[in-house]
């Protein structure tokens, strides 16, 4: 146990996980709406119109999942001031394999040694399921320090043809750093809301390739291995889903939203954050996009959108913060916290 923690203890101030550095990783190919119109039955003001994104990166070939989360986690341990953590969880629906896990490939080659580490499937809500488990394996002291990695390289599970899910999707990573600290001082995760409704599992999905349905061989349809979503009944889930866990989780910590300074939500679609505001009733200035610069990151979304926050000073040192994330299962969640004083690399 460190000092700090060891104080904490001993003074009876509650044990809580703390933020102390935030990493990210973007591929180096940027590909434009205009680029997707050559190919696609779209234009440049048909995708910006309905989504709000106007590029996205994609990894090149070669290049996977394990690669971006790598150097999110190089940047996260840099800006957090630390070599060494307890555990990696990295959130993702894009492993490099279905087995065995990334996440024990990634703290490898970080030299983190035999710590434990993980993969987590919430799909774009992964990334708050995964700061869930980090804060909690952080309270019970099973660990001091945790590295909580989003990584997506969702342009490889897209279906080349598909305007209605190739114009949405970027890839990219984005890593905290989580350290044992007091519920009381900035970057203190103030609480979560999770919740799941496996009903409406089929309302994004990758068909094929699992146990449910499995690969035969190469007379198999390749669609039914790509990622497909409804989207106009996903928008609907989306909306209520995020605006019930926000409502939720800031009754818990003791929030009003109007209190609430930067609301930083799932980067899915500019539509769906405007009216997830609107319902929350936090003015529209207040939430931070970025999308419309890197696209639908999955599980990488949030953390990307707070390191483009900080960047840009829409995040300051002690606003309060509410981040929310929903994605298939469905899976959707919410936290909160003190922004503090770090580091953003």
């Amino acid at each position: 146990m460190t000092d700090e923690a060891s104080a904490n203890t001993s003074t009876g101030r509650q044990r809580a996980a703390v933020l102390r550095g935030l990493g990210t990783h973007l591929p180096s190919r940027t590909v434009t709406n205009e680029e997707l119109s050559q190919r696609l039955d779209t234009s440049d003001e048909w995708i910006r119109t309905r989504t709000g994104i106007r590029q996205r990166y994609w990894a090149e070939q070669g290049t996977a999942t394990g690669d971006l989360a790598t150097e999110a986690g190089t940047r996260a341990l840099k800006a957090a001031g630390c070599d060494g953590v307890d555990a990696v969880i990295l959130a993702t629906s894009t492993p490099d394999h279905h087995c065995p896990g990334t996440a024990p490939d990634v703290a490898a080659r970080l030299e983190l040694g035999t710590v434990p580490a993980f993969d987590i499937s919430a799909v774009c809500a992964g990334f708050v399921y995964a700061l869930a488990t980090a804060a909690g394996t952080i309270a019970a002291g099973i660990a001091e320090r945790v590295l909580v990695i989003g990584a997506e390289t969702y342009s490889t599970i897209l279906d080349p043809q598909d305007r209605n899910t190739s114009v949405i999707f970027g890839d990219g990573a984005g890593a905290v750093v989580l350290e044992a600290g007091a519920a009381d001082e900035p970057g203190a995760l103030l609480g979560f809301d999770l919740g799941s409704d496996g009903r409406y599992k089929d309302l994004i999905t990758v068909p094929a390739g699992g146990s449910r349905q499995r690969a035969q061989g190469p007379e198999d349809d390749p669609s039914q291995f790509c990622f497909t979503m409804q989207g106009k009944q996903v928008f609907t889930h989306a909306v209520t889903r995020m605006g019930e866990s926000s409502e939720a989780l800031l009754g818990r910590v003791g929030w009003s939203a109007e209190s609430v300074d930067r609301f930083v939500g799932h980067q899915a679609n500019v539509r769906i954050l405007h009216a997830l505001s609107d319902q929350l009733g936090i003015d529209r200035d207040r939430a931070v996009v970025n999308l419309d610069r890197v696209g639908n990151t999955s599980a990488a979304s949030i953390p990307l959108a707070l390191a483009d926050g900080v960047n840009s000073k829409e995040i300051k040192a002690g606003d309060r913060v509410l981040m929310t994330a929903f994605g298939g299962g469905l899976t959707w969640g919410s936290t909160a916290l003190i922004w503090p004083d770090i580091n953003v690399v």
